[in-house]
C-alpha cells in the first residue's frame, strides 16, 4: 500500500511540485536545487525516489528464482545518487564539484537502467508472454528520454520528470507482476506460471 502511495500520488506529486515555478525546458533539477531555498528539498527528492527504487528493486529479485547478474548497481545507484543530491552543482564558483555532480547524475540513472533492463531481461527469458511487455515499456522510457534530450538540447527539467515518473511506476507493477508470478507458481506447485495473473 505504501509502495503504492509513493509510486502513484507521493514521487509524482512532488516530483512536479518540486519544479513549480520554473520553466522546464530551460532548466533542470540540478539548477533548481542550486538555490538555497530549494537545496533542502531537492536532497528530500533524491533521498525519496534513491531509497524508494533500492527497496522496490530488491523486492522484484527476491521474487525471482533465479537472480540476475549485475545486482551490485542497486546499491551503486543509489549511492551514486546521494553523492550526486550531495555535491553542489554551481559552475560558476565550484566547476569541479559541479562537474562530478554531473558524473555522479548521470552513472546513478545509467546504473537504474542497466540494473533494470537485466531484471526484466531474465524475467522475460524465462515468462516471455508475461514479461515482453515490461521490456517494451522500458525501451520506451530511453527512447523518449533520449528524444527528449535532442528536442532540449539539455537533460531538462521535462526529461527528469518523465524519466522519474514513468520509471518509478514502471518497477511498481514490475514487483505487482513479479509477486503475482510466484504466488502463482507456489499454487500450482512449483514450477513456471504460464498465464498472466492479474495485476492490481
Amino acid at each position: 500500500m505504501l509502495l503504492s502511495l509513493l509510486a502513484y500520488i507521493i514521487i509524482p506529486v512532488y516530483t512536479i511540485l518540486f519544479v513549480k515555478g520554473y520553466n522546464w525546458f530551460t532548466t533542470n533539477f540540478s539548477v533548481i536545487g542550486s538555490f538555497i531555498h530549494r537545496r533542502d528539498a531537492f536532497v528530500l527528492w533524491g533521498v525519496l525516489v534513491g531509497l524508494y527504487f533500492y527497496i522496490v528493486l530488491r523486492s522484484i529479485v527476491k521474487q525471482m528464482d533465479e537472480k540476475p547478474g549485475g545486482m551490485f548497481l542497486i546499491p551503486l545507484s543509489l549511492s551514486l545518487l546521494v553523492c550526486a543530491i550531495t555535491t553542489p552543482y554551481l559552475p560558476e564558483i565550484l566547476p569541479l564539484k559541479s562537474f562530478l555532480h554531473i558524473v555522479f547524475a548521470f552513472l546513478a540513472a545509467a546504473c537504474l537502467i542497466f540494473c533494470l533492463f537485466l531484471i526484466i531481461w531474465q524475467l522475460w527469458q524465462a515468462q516471455p508472454q508475461i514479461y515482453a511487455s515490461y521490456m517494451k515499456a522500458l525501451l520506451a522510457i530511453v527512447i523518449l528520454s533520449a528524444l527528449l534530450l535532442v528536442l532540449v538540447g539539455i537533460v531538462s527539467s521535462a526529461l527528469e520528470i518523465f524519466f522519474t515518473i514513468s520509471s518509478v511506476i514502471l518497477v511498481r507493477r514490475l514487483l505487482n507482476r513479479t509477486t503475482a508470478s510466484k504466488r502463482e507458481t507456489q499454487k500450482n506447485g512449483g514450477g513456471t506460471a504460464n498465464t498472466a495473473p492479474p495485476i492490481r
